[in-house]
């Protein structure tokens, strides 16, 4: 195990190696200019995104009775009891291995 966990270190060790001495060439990075990118200029057109679509919208006040019943969680102390009465209902094994 010991020796598994020594290889494993050398080939971190010379990976990193690796990373530094492929770093130490000195190439200038040449960055692409784009004058263009911090002018002030025109906003485009608006666009209506719906225009070629099916969407349909409507504007106003919907009833309460469209959005359906509101549900009344059951709290979870009440779950538990259920669970723990059902629990106690279930017939037990009637055979009981023993090594």
């Amino acid at each position: 195990m010991k020796t598994v966990i020594f290889i494993f270190c050398m080939f971190c060790a010379s990976a990193a190696f690796g990373q530094t001495a492929g770093g130490a060439v000195n190439t200038p990075i040449a960055m692409a200019e784009h004058p263009m990118h911090a002018e002030q200029h025109d906003m485009a057109r608006p666009q209506n995104i719906y225009e070629h679509s099916d969407y349909t919208y409507a504007q106003g006040e919907r009833p309460l009775w469209e959005f359906g019943t509101i549900s009344h969680p059951v709290p979870l102390g009440d779950v538990a009891r259920a669970l723990r009465k059902e629990h106690a209902l279930v017939r037990k094994a009637d055979i009981i291995w023993e090594n």
